[in-house]
């Protein structure tokens, strides 16, 4: 697990040593155990590592092929390099280490990137090649790993985060025509970025750059051919069992600790589970504690370590270590904070490493088999639009939740409701211009799951939403020096559940029927029978209490950015005196504009 750079000219103009190392340097806290680079007259390669498989020294990167042609910087995992290895020394490969960087790279050498498909891993890599002259990038298939390129003065600079590209002189600037799909969907999906001229290569796809200044993109990864062609026999259950206890055994091959991020819901206690039956032995779990009983899963997943005879640790992110982690995840994360709960992972991840150098999340569970409740009005779709009416009279119309509901009914036709499934907004009209990789990511849906909108939100979450989640999970680990692997994504498992009905996940009261079925069945009642939270902030008190963060509401008048396009027309200061005065029915705004206004003072004015 690492941090890696780099830079390729297309001119002769040479490349300066001291912008590489400042660029691979910037993100030095993702790997704080050693440095490389590689230079020649065309390109740098700089990498930050965290040694995770093999700590020797012989897993140094960059790593060069035996013969000095192919140069590596690697960030990520491949958990099944082992199995490549007799067939490489057959080839003639004598190995210098035992890390998987090298086994990574002689299997581009030997097969190119047909290889991809048989990694069972998380990566984002980068090879060079000294006679052709050519640089090959590639990102996993759901996009673990993160990986961003841009192109200024006959230069592309690469980097697992922006903050290098900056770094190195790529001006950072906001791209005012993402601010709509910013706005409601808090991310930018597929290649764009909240910035201009950065973007970031695809999940699922690489690209060669070629001494011609000419850029090659290629998919070799499709979920829907892929689910397509897969068609599982016998017992959903005992088959999603069976491959999910093999991923978590995957995931826990590591010459350093391994520890959990355990809430004690189903998501996570199925991954304690797993890891408990498979008898691993002194693992460390860690649950992020809050006040606020409702929110608060510490008892649950302390009881639930006990069972499994884990050792259980728990944090409280308040005052000053919220603020700092805050600070530190806005950093991290180089675009404005999304999830809101950045700075408690990063905090946690922190706290974690007196004990571990990686940690196991349930993530991406919600987003393969359907548990966000999110999901279930499009099973009911055209019942709710007709009993939508009577939603809207004072009986019912006063929570939140239904609120929501409401403003979600009147979207529009089912097509604009799945676009807006993963939306805290609704616009009354959908831009469909700034909107495009989801419109399309959408109808490749259609053409492969048919005439099902639940699944067809699935797809398009997996494409869209749960990369945000990803990535927001690699920068808050990674802050730290602490790597994060997510069993749930296997590539088998993700195939293999795409290519069922959704009726298999919302059958059941709680949903997600194959996993309560199969190592649910593992828990104790207290977790299978829990409501579901998630990894809900209470950011209002937050806000209400610290002097520091109402300075920050109040100065909204002195953002550019904020007033600017399309977040201009807001009434701003309206909104933060009733917010301040007790009204709590705009919350998601104000955390929004909150957000936005701090990354603009803590990150954007200091590059920009």
């Amino acid at each position: 697990m690492c941090g890696i750079s780099g830079i390729i000219r297309f001119n002769d103009e040479p490349i300066e040593e001291t912008v590489a190392l400042k660029m691979r340097d910037s993100i030095a806290h993702r790997g704080p155990d050693d440095a490389g680079i590689y230079m020649n007259t065309r390109v740098a390669l700089g990498n930050r590592r965290l040694s995770v498989m093999d700590v020797s020294d012989k897993g140094k990167q960059p790593f060069s092929s035996s013969d000095g042609r192919y140069i590596i910087v690697f960030n990520g995992e491949i958990y099944n390099y082992k199995e490549f290895v007799p067939e490489l020394k057959k080839k003639g490969v004598h190995f210098r280490s035992a890390t998987d960087t090298e086994v990574l790279l002689y299997l581009y050498i030997y097969y190119g990137p047909a290889m991809l498909n048989r990694l069972n891993g998380m990566w984002a890599f980068a090879v060079w090649d000294n006679v052709d002259n050519t640089l090959f990038l590639c990102r996993d298939r759901v996009g673990t790993k993160p990986l961003y390129y841009s192109i200024y003065k006959n230069t592309l600079y690469f980097a697992s985060e922006q903050k290098a590209l900056f770094t190195a002189g790529v001006p950072c600037k906001v791209e005012e025509k993402y601010f709509y799909e910013m706005f409601y969907y808090r991310y930018v999906a597929g290649e764009n970025t909240f910035f201009k001229n950065v973007y970031k290569v695809l999940p699922g796809h690489y690209m060669y750059i070629r001494p011609d200044c000419k850029i090659e993109k290629s998919r070799y990864w499709h979920l829907g051919e892929r689910s397509s062609a897969v068609k599982i026999e016998g017992d959903i259950s005992e088959w999603f069992g069976y491959y999910f206890d093999r991923s978590v055994r995957y995931r826990m091959i590591s010459d350093v600790p391994v520890g959990i991020l355990l809430s004690g819901g189903l998501d996570s206690g199925s991954l304690a589970a797993s890891v408990f039956q498979q008898g691993y032995q002194n693992i460390n779990t860690y649950t992020i504690s809050f006040k606020e009983s409702e929110l608060n899963e510490t008892p649950l997943a302390t009881n639930l370590a006990a069972d499994f005879k884990f050792n259980s640790h728990h944090l409280f992110v308040e005052g000053d270590n919220l603020y700092n982690n805050l600070l530190k995840a806005i950093w991290a994360h180089d675009e404005p904070l999304i999830h809101h709960n950045d700075p408690h992972l990063a905090a946690i991840a922190q706290y974690s490493k007196a004990h571990v150098k990686v940690l196991l999340s349930g993530e991406g569970a919600d987003e393969l088999m359907g548990g966000y409740i999110r999901y279930k009005p499009l099973k009911y779709w055209d019942n709710l639009q007709f009993f939508s009416k009577f939603l809207n009279i004072p009986y019912f119309n006063k929570t939140d939740r239904f609120r929501k509901l409401l403003s979600y009914l009147g979207s529009g036709n089912i097509n604009d409701a799945i676009l807006l499934n993963a939306s805290n907004f609704y616009p009354e009209h959908i831009d469909a211009d700034s909107l495009q990789y989801r419109k399309n990511i959408l109808k490749e849906a259609e053409e492969y799951v048919g005439n099902d909108p639940i699944k067809q939100a699935l797809y398009l979450d997996q494409h869209t939403y749960m990369v945000s989640l990803l990535e927001r999970d690699d920068r808050s680990t990674m802050s730290e020096g602490i790597e994060c692997r997510e069993p749930y994504l296997d590539p088998t498992i993700i195939e293999g559940l795409m290519s069922l009905p959704s009726s298999h996940f919302v059958a059941g009261k709680k949903g997600k029927a194959i996993l309560m079925n199969s190592i649910g069945k593992k828990l104790p009642s207290a977790t299978r029978n829990y409501k579901k939270i998630g990894l809900g902030v209470p950011w209002e008190r937050y806000l209400r209490q610290d002097d520091r963060y109402k300075q920050v509401l109040y100065s909204l008048k002195q953002s550019e950015i904020l007033n600017s396009g399309l977040f201009n027309d807001f009434k701003k200061d309206d909104l933060v005196k009733a917010f301040f005065a007790g009204d709590n029915s705009n919350n998601m705004l104000i955390r929004f504009f909150f957000f936005v206004r701090l990354w603009e003072t803590e990150y954007y004015n200091k590059f920009s």
